[in-house]
């Protein structure tokens, strides 16, 4: 019996790594990819520092076959949490709730959701953490005119209009407009780890300041994980 050699057995770990290199390459990009919160706008169904996997793959073009049973298709729908590029910044991705398809008529009234003349009720999910109404009236900033008043508006095809849960403290669709369907990534699967110690914003200020959040992190990770939202399923 011969014996395997130890530039055979390099070279063999060599390609199991690239294999898997490659196949986590693709599949955080074409199946499921993650995503972290940096903001309140979606509490408490998200809070800052929870840590998401994202299905990418559910809004793909239809499959056929094993792909259709094995990662099951579907077009967005109303209620769905969605993963998109900004519409005022491609670079940077936002996670809101799904709240108008293409054709649909979305006014707020009084900070009251109506969908096609019909009042929603998302009481389930959404927080108004603010208890004043701001009427829109043209002495009044466009923030809060538009925030607990707003449309009616028909989104437009191609298009979805998006809110964050904590309705008073979101920007989102109310201020940008819809978002393009081409915008969409996928939609949140759940929490894999949650980080109640400081969270990046996403921002780049250097070697330095990432090496220091790195560090906290490592430091705080027994003690500021929330444990309790691991693998938590967020609707």
């Amino acid at each position: 019996m011969s014996e395997t050699s130890p530039h055979s057995t390099a070279r063999e770990y060599l390609e199991a790594l690239l294999i898997a290199a490659l196949f986590l390459g693709f599949t955080n990009n074409f199946v499921v990819k993650t995503f972290f919160i940096p903001s309140g706008s979606m509490e408490d169904t998200l809070l800052v520092g929870d840590h998401l996997f994202v299905n990418r793959y559910i809004f793909a073009p239809a499959a056929s076959g094993l792909e259709r049973v094995l990662l099951p298709q579907r077009p967005p729908q109303r209620g769905d949490i969605v993963i998109f590029r900004s519409p005022e910044r491609p670079t940077v991705d936002l996670v809101k709730r799904l709240i108008g398809l293409p054709g649909d008529v979305v006014q707020v009234i009084d900070k009251a959701l109506y969908v096609n003349g019909r009042s929603v009720d998302d009481s389930a999910f959404v927080e108004h953490k603010d208890p004043r109404v701001f009427p829109d009236r043209p002495f009044l900033d466009e923030q809060r005119r538009r925030r607990d008043n707003f449309g009616p508006v028909t989104v437009p095809p191609a298009h979805y209009f998006c809110l964050g849960d904590n309705r008073d403290h979101s920007y989102d669709s109310r201020y940008w407009g819809p978002v393009p369907a081409r915008f969409l990534k996928g939609r949140a699967f759940f929490v894999y780890w949650s980080y109640g110690g400081g969270t990046s914003d996403g921002t780049w200020r250097g070697v330095g300041a990432k090496l220091r959040e790195l560090a906290g992190t490592a430091l705080g990770f027994l003690t500021k994980t929330r444990w309790s939202r691991t693998l938590h399923l967020p609707r």
